[in-house]
């Protein structure tokens, strides 16, 4: 799996889990619905840790708090 895989895979769970829409945290972060969109679904291959930081405090989490997810930690991750 890739890590942009990962990533929107995790963010996915933690809407679903608090009830959030991702139009939700869009609003709440200040983040427009495309770069957000992109992220979703894997249009850019790449993680940007400023964007997934405010994801992260969007989603009123600590970075260790978002990491801390067996997806992370698969050997089969693939970070490139």
């Amino acid at each position: 799996m890739k890590l942009s895989t990962a990533v929107a895979s995790r963010i996915g769970r933690i809407l679903n889990e608090k009830g959030m829409s991702q139009y939700r945290l869009e609003r709440k972060i200040a983040m427009s619905h495309s770069t957000l969109k992109s992220l979703m679904v894997e249009r850019n291959k790449s993680v940007n840790l400023t964007t997934l930081m405010l994801i992260i405090k969007g989603l009123d989490m600590t970075p260790a708090e978002f990491f801390d997810d067996p997806i992370f930690t698969d050997p089969e991750l693939v970070i490139d």
